[in-house]
């Protein structure tokens, strides 16, 4: 019997992608003479153990008591070892587990075809922050600005639209004390972004940068502007006291009704354009959209609402579109927050190693994990399917149980006809299997 059967829509998603391949390569310099183990397998082994629903690196355990299912696993030492090798390997084996999920995600991405995130010829990157919490003393782990104690990683997503969820490109670890306002951080995560796409995503209006309010400085808005990069954005900024004033000048006839994604008009919501001296400092092109918005019952107002609407406003670059569907665009940055709840339950619900830089290594791992959480769905399932997040996925597919028949040389998998979710194991596998191997 095999207690994960489902886990092999994983493992298919990683051979007909390359990954197996990609991570091998990147990592054969850290392996030893006549070493049992290939690092790259024991990496993408601790990653798929992650994808499982594990926490922590002993977590592989899980794929250890099935090695007809997932071959030899390394012993906890052995992936301990290799753990810290490459932690004090620094930049160097960061970079190289970073190239090698640049490639496989370009090959993922065409094998996708019409369900790739870039279909339609724009690529989505939204950027936040998380939280993550430290129930012990860890390098680097500090006093948030939220009264907690931990560290204040800066992410990025590409989205992948509503038929889709999204895919990591970039996690830049911090201390727990780090600024939500800090334009470098912000720009070295934009970059490690850029560097996970395609190439001819990396600068140009086709590629969209989405933040919130923290990432509304003068200096990443200039750097996203900047000549020769021109990447297109959307960028949440705070409501100032000359943006307040602006805001009161706006005569009614200005404001125009918010819209849903259906493209009804947003009950209690209108938008407008604010022009003038307001951007003078800021970067040539640069458009300032501001929103009122009825507040739901019970919310408090603040200091910079007006006449009891709660205002908000957003910096974006784009032009020949109509103001409302640019607000509808930035307001649907909002799908980041999925994102990251789904990354916390993929191994950045805690960071469980010591060291700064052993951390880092597990935070390429989460990210290895969550591309092969979304690109099986992007590659197999269909409908609704493709939505389901990371518990669901492990509910309903991977924690299936089936029995493994060697035949006639061949081996055969056999699932429990009475499990509700048996014919959507059989048909994504069926889709993979369609797919070319990698070459």
């Amino acid at each position: 019997m095999v207690s994960q059967a489902g886990a092999v829509l994983l493992l298919e998603t990683v051979r007909k992608t390359g990954l197996d391949q990609a991570i091998s390569a990147a990592l054969a310099p850290w392996r030893k003479p006549r070493a049992v183990h290939d690092p790259g397998k024991i990496l993408l082994d601790v990653a798929m153990a992650v994808a499982l629903g594990g926490d922590c690196l002993a977590a592989v355990a899980m794929l250890r008591c099935e090695p007809a299912v997932f071959g030899p696993v390394a012993s906890d030492p052995t992936v301990s070892r290799l753990i810290d090798t490459l932690a004090a390997s620094g930049e160097k084996a960061l970079q190289a587990v970073r190239s090698a999920r640049s490639e496989v995600r370009h090959r993922a991405w065409s094998l996708a075809g019409e369900n790739a995130p870039d279909a339609d010829g724009q690529v989505t990157v939204d950027l936040d922050g998380v939280l993550v919490i430290a129930h012990s003393d860890k390098q680097d782990a500090a006093a948030t600005w939220k009264k907690t104690y931990g560290h204040h990683p800066l992410t990025a997503f590409v989205d992948h639209g509503p038929g889709g969820t999204g895919e990591p490109v970039a996690t830049l670890l911090r201390p727990g004390n780090a600024g939500s306002n800090t334009a470098a951080d912000h720009i070295t995560t934009a970059q490690l972004a850029l560097a996970q796409l395609p190439k001819r995503y990396r600068r140009g209006r086709q590629t969209l940068i989405r933040t919130d309010s923290a990432g509304g400085t003068h200096d990443f808005v200039s750097w996203l502007a900047k000549r020769g990069r021109w990447l297109s954005y959307s960028v949440g900024m705070t409501v100032t006291e000359a943006i307040h004033e602006h805001v009161l000048k706006v005569p009614a006839s200005a404001w125009t009704p918010a819209v849903e994604t259906g493209g009804e008009a947003r009950d209690g919501a209108w938008v407008a354009e604010l022009t003038g001296k307001l951007l003078d400092a800021w970067p040539k092109g640069m458009r300032l959209i501001v929103r009122k918005e009825r507040p739901h019952p019970g919310a408090q107002l603040r200091i910079t609402d007006a006449d009891g609407m709660r205002i908000t406003c957003f910096a974006t670059n784009t032009t020949g579109r109509p103001i409302a569907e640019l607000e509808l665009r930035h307001r649907l940055r909002a799908r980041a927050e999925d994102r990251i709840r789904n990354a916390r339950a993929t191994g950045l619900r805690n960071l469980p190693l010591h060291d700064t830089a052993q951390n880092r290594v597990w935070m390429e791992i989460v990210q290895i994990a969550l591309d092969l959480l979304a690109w099986m769905p992007m590659l197999a399932l269909t409908g609704r399917a493709r939505l389901w997040e990371p518990r669901r996925l492990r509910f309903r597919l991977f924690s299936a149980a089936g029995q493994l028949v060697t035949t006639g040389r061949r081996r055969i998998l056999r699932l429990a006809r009475h499990w509700p979710w048996t014919d959507e194991i059989t048909a994504a596998l069926e889709r993979l299997a369609l797919l070319p191997d990698p070459g």
